[in-house]
Formats: structure tokens, sequence, C-alpha cells
């Protein structure tokens, strides 16, 4: 099969070597690998590896029970009708299936029938797998698969076989060479088919994107101690200024200056105070190094939600290329884009939907050069990898949200030199990933190729032809992709809406008396007139998230009755402030009968003047972490103690949850019974 990426018309990707770290500069590649090429002759009597026999491995076999790529119902990949939401929300109402259904009643929209028929006839995440026409499970979307890893395969091709013997084996520091394979295939010929730059990016697998990040930063910078060091020396990294805090403590340690950068719902803003343009004109060099590196989630920002337009992308690139600058694009939510959002948005809050918007929310200004082959994928917003013509972009990607967690699993894309020393990373730090891991999600995306694919890869004759093999098929990846994506969709969707419906406190004034009593009125009656005024108070507000986890709020704190009111005497408040209230919020969540938990805004600030300013103001909601059924219960009792909270009149209350919270007391936190996470797990990206 001839290569996306063809080399056609394309550059090479620009020598960025000056960029590396000094250690990156020394590293030679391990001279272990040498003799990997030797293991794998067939019959082969290895004498030379320090190799334990798999015979020895304690276990016979893996197994699991796995889900088909159908579990979920995808959602559209084009904005849906004003007037189709307005139906379907008159008439919300939640599937009994795990998926909540399909939205909209326009059959247009989502997958035909020919693509369903398709797909339901997938195995796992690979291609059809011949059924017993009476097996009931085979046709049910909610059953599962039995998926089984042996010890030994008796396939002689290392490249090809998925079991334990080799899977737990030691290999090379680029990753399990199945699961390598077919995630360079995906990445190269349909998540980025079109890289502007010859022969295209390579890929490396990591243990998630924390690895992918800690590896990249030991790529390109020198660890600064301001003891020794000259100020001169230090590195900098420009990020948002809200961002994922753990990038924070992986880049502070090793002495890496942090530069927030305003931001807006979008995303990185380019222009104005506080913008990329800004401050990299205005660097002051008795601060240390312009930066020359960029942190940045894209897609579904973490915490605000965002997703950056393809406009933006090149007027932020265009940037990079001026002053050097190496673009780091943690994108572990870029599957996650909602075309729904703005027309649900203007809907659910009785505004306009231009007519302009409605065709398209995702970008009008940006059509695929090259289709991905997936209508999906080339329904999305592309990465900063789609306009990397001189190859500056390194981009992180995870199983995290599309698999678990817990599978410490990702890989870096990037230019080829970059990708080479980052494997010299590997090779003498973590090595490759779990191989219990790198087995089973090998077995869950390879394991029910079709018997030709697998007879194509295994006739390459050479490793590097192997990895190069681009036939896997990948459909029932995308089509689980999908599915995600519209779960998700809804979940968002319905925590919007509630937060639009108690974005308002409405309250009665004391009763006002038009009339002396006993007067007469103008028709000659004797009245009691006595009316009350309703009062309307704005607690919050939020954008629908375009893409991502979470919604992003603003609580609207100058407006709480008690904003800067003086402290009690012998408190511990001066002044009832932005932070005093934020706090004293996020401790009376956790109280009942709210038990409920979001993550504040403070703990996302990129330095202590973006804490100071105005991150107090702002709260963050995951709508991925609580269970189906819990998702709206805990959305609503998040409304119901804003609403509480604004009827705290006694400043030695708001003194008293303060004091709770700094003192870790918060009704024992977590550990309450009952308590709706909104925060979002460990808040990781």
């Amino acid at each position: 099969m001839e290569s996306s990426q063809a080399t056609t018309a394309k550059p090479p990707p620009l020598d960025l070597s000056h960029h590396y770290s000094t250690i990156t500069k020394l590293r030679q590649p391990s001279d272990l690998k040498k003799f990997y090429k030797f293991f794998q002759i067939p019959g082969i009597g290895n004498l030379a590896g320090g190799l334990p026999n798999p015979s020895f491995f304690p276990y016979d076999t893996l197994e699991a029970q796995a889900a088909k790529p159908e579990r979920w119902t995808p959602t559209p990949n084009e904005p849906p009708s004003p007037d189709a939401v307005a139906d379907t929300m008159a008439a919300a109402t939640i599937s009994s299936a795990p998926n909540g259904g399909s939205r909209y009643t326009d059959k247009s929209s989502g997958p035909s029938p020919e693509s369903e028929k398709k797909s339901w006839g997938l195995n796992l995440f690979g291609s059809q797998k011949k059924s017993p026409r009476d097996d009931d499970d085979h046709n049910n979307p909610k059953s599962a698969n039995h998926i089984s890893i042996p010890k030994v395969r008796p396939d002689a091709d290392l490249s090809k076989r998925i079991d334990l013997a080799t899977a737990l084996q030691y290999g090379t520091a680029e990753g399990y060479p199945p699961l390598l394979s077919f995630i360079r295939h995906f990445t190269r010929n349909h998540l980025h088919p079109d890289v502007p730059y010859a022969g295209g990016p390579e890929v490396v697998l990591s243990c998630g994107s924390t690895d992918g990040m800690a590896k990249t930063l030991e790529l390109l910078t020198d660890p600064w101690n301001p003891a020794t060091d000259a100020i001169a020396s230090r590195p900098h990294l420009l990020v948002e200024k809200f961002l994922y805090p753990n990038v924070l403590a992986q880049s502070r340690p090793r002495g890496i200056g942090i530069v927030p950068v305003e931001i807006d719902d979008e995303g990185m803003l380019v222009d104005g105070p506080g913008g990329l343009a800004a401050v990299l004109a205005s660097w002051d060099d008795r601060r240390g190094r312009r930066p020359h590196l960029m942190y940045t989630v894209t897609m579904g920002h973490n915490p605000t939600s965002g997703v950056l337009s393809v406009k933006r992308r090149r007027e932020i690139y265009a940037l990079c290329q001026k002053y050097d600058i190496i673009i780091i694009e943690d994108d572990p939510y870029w599957f996650l884009q909602y075309p729904s959002a703005e027309t649900e948005e203007a809907v659910s809050r009785g505004q306009t939907v231009p007519v302009e918007k409605h065709q398209s929310e995702k970008d009008s200004s940006y059509t695929p050069t090259k289709s991905s082959g997936y209508p999906f994928l080339d329904s999305l917003v592309p990465s900063y990898l789609s306009m990397d013509v001189d190859g500056r972009v390194v981009r992180l990607d995870t199983f995290s949200k599309t698999i678990a967690p817990g599978c410490r699993l990702g890989w870096v894309t990037a230019q080829p030199e970059f990708i080479e020393r980052i494997v010299r990373i590997a090779e003498t730090s973590t090595q490759q990933p779990s191989g219990f891991v790198q087995a089973m999600v090998s077995e869950l995306l390879l394991g029910s190729q079709p018997p030709s694919i697998t007879a194509s890869f295994a006739s390459l004759p050479s490793k590097k032809e192997q990895l190069a093999f681009e036939g896997w098929d990948t459909s029932g990846w995308v089509r689980w992709l999908e599915g995600l994506r519209g779960t998700y969709e809804r979940r968002m969707s319905r925590m919007a809406r509630i937060l639009d419906d108690g974005a308002h406190l409405l309250q009665l004034k004391q009763p006002v008396r038009s009339k002396p009593t006993g007067q007469d009125d103008t028709r000659g009656d004797k009245t009691d007139d006595d009316w009350r005024v309703v009062t309307k108070t704005q607690l919050y507000d939020f954008a629908w998230p375009r893409g991502g986890m979470f919604v992003w709020l603003r609580i609207r704190f100058p407006s709480h009755p008690l904003w800067m009111a003086r402290g009690a005497p012998g408190g511990s408040l001066p002044r009832v402030d932005g932070l005093a209230l934020g706090t004293a919020l996020l401790a009376f969540c956790t109280h009942r009968p709210h038990l409920v938990l979001p993550a504040p805004g403070a703990m996302f600030a990129a330095d202590e003047v973006v804490l100071a300013r105005d991150a107090w103001a702002y709260y963050r909601l995951c709508f991925a972490a609580e269970s189906e059924e819990n998702v709206d219960a805990a959305s609503r009792r998040f409304v119901d103690a804003l609403h509480a909270f604004w009827r705290i009149k006694d400043v030695e209350r708001i003194e008293e949850l303060v004091e709770e919270f700094r003192s870790a007391g918060v009704e024992g936190g977590l550990a309450v019974e009952g308590m709706g996470n909104l925060a979002g797990a460990d808040y990781a990206c």
C-alpha cells in the first residue's frame, strides 16, 4: 500500500538539533539494539542475551471480556438544526440503554444503514468475524467478546506474534512490534494523513502522556539551578494561563520558568495584552532565555474545554516559526469534539443561531488536504501536525481516555530525528511500556485482523518493512472512538442544560406598600395593596464545552451579599474577598445535602499572578467521572449548593467554612458517602 505521507513536493523537516539538551547531544544509541536483529532469526540458538526462558513465566494465558466497538452510540459529525435541538429538548428523555441512544430524529445524521451493518459485524476493534447466525450476542452491541493471549503462538515471526512469550520478554524501547506497527499506521494514514514534510512523522510508544512530556523535557531542556547557573541560561516554557497542573510539577524542579499566555473560550490568544505576540515581542532577557518551548492542549483544553480553530493555529504556528519555538501538543481529548455545542447553547439560552454558524461549527476555513478515510476523523479540527512544515511539533497521545488511565500507555509523534532521540532516552529509563498492557491492547486492536492482512504483514522480509506496513484495518477502532464521543457529548449537553437552568437566583424582596392603609384608590376601593420585588442575580457564566470532559465556570462572586465585607472582630479574615468566597464555596459544596466536589480554578493557575488575579473565580466540573445516573443529580446538587451559598449573610459562617477547608476537615472530603465527584478523579490529562 502506498504511504499517505508521500514525499512528492514536500520539503524535509528542519534540523532543530540546536534545541537539544546537553545530555541529549551526548547520549548514544544502546549497543544492545545491535543484537536484537539476530534474536529474530528463526531457529537461532540465543546464548547472547540475558533473557529468562518464557517457560518460567508464571502466566499461561491472559484473558478478558472486551467491549465491542458498537457499545456506544455515535452523535452526528455535523451540528443539528436549531429546530431539531428545540424539539429534542422539549421531549428530552434518556434511553434505558447505557449509551443514551440517539439524540436527533433527523435520519440523515449519524451512521448510514450500510455502515451500521458493517460495524455490527466487527469483532473487537478489527474486521469482520464469522460467527454462528444463531449467536444472539453477535448482534448485541452491549455484549462483550472474549479475548485470550496464549503463552506461545507458533508463529516464528516475532513482529506478528501476540503472545506472552514475546510481550513479557525484554524488547526494544520503541514498543511491542505489532502494536507499534498498528499505531504508526493509524497515526500516519488516518489521524495525520498529510503532514507537510517529506517522509512524514515517526512514532514511539510511551507510558502515557506524562511520560511523553517527561521525555520531551529531557530531550529539549537542560536543568537550571539558581544557585550555580547564570540567569541568561534559564529555559522557559510557554503555557496557557490555566493548564493541567502536572506539567508545572514536571517543569519547575528542572528550573524551567513558566510563562503564562492569555486565553479566551477558544484557547491561547495571539494578539492583545498578554497574548502570545506581546509576550514574545516584549521579552526581557533579564528573566533568562526567551521561551523556546510551548506546552498546549488545543482540543478540549484542560480545564477550559476550548477547541483551537485552524485559523488561530496557523497564527500561533507562524509566531513559533518566527521565534524558533518547539510546540508540545498534548491532546488526550482530540476525539472529543462536540459539533452540537454551539447550536445547543444558543437554543438553550433562547439565542439566535446564525446560519453560517449552523452550517459548520468545526471551522469553515478548513478542508482536509487528504481524507483520513473516515468521515468522523475528517470532521475533527486537526492537529498542529497538519501545518507542521518545519517539523517543530511534538505531539503526545494517550490511551488514558480511549481505553483506561491505568494502562499507562500512549505514543509520541514527531519528526524522525526527534523520535530517534526519544528512543535513546527510553532505552536508559522506562524502556518499553508494560508487556501485560501492550499485549492486551494489541489483542484488542489487532486480534481479529482478516487472514489476508496478517498474511501480507507476515510476508514482509524485514522488521523495518513490517513497521512500515500500512494495511491494518482500523475501522473498529474508529467506530469505538465515535461511540465514546457520542456518549460524552450527551453527558456534556445534559450537564450544560442543568447549569443554564440554574444560572440565576430569583429572590423576593420585602413587601412594598403602594398606598397608606385604608386610602381609597381611583376606583373608590379600599385596599392594602402589598406587592414584592423579584430580583434576578446571575451566579455564574460559562461557554458550552466545544470538546473535552469539562465545564469551566466563572462564578460571579462580586454579586454575593458578603462580597468584600469586613471580617468578624478577632476573626481570620480581614475581608471576604474572592479567594475567601471561593474557598468557602468549595467546602460548602461538600456538606449535606449537596455532597458534590468541583475542582477549584486555583489548582490550574499557571503562576502566582494568575492565582491572585482571578483563578479563585473559576471552577471545573467534570461530566466524565460520575456514573451515568449520577451526572444529572450531581449537577443539580451543585446548582442547589450555589443558590444556598448566596443566601449566607453571616461573615462568621464564611470564616468557618474557610477554616474548615484549610484544616482539611470538609466533613471527610471524598470519603463522605454519596459524594458526587465533579472534580474529575486525579485532575489528570
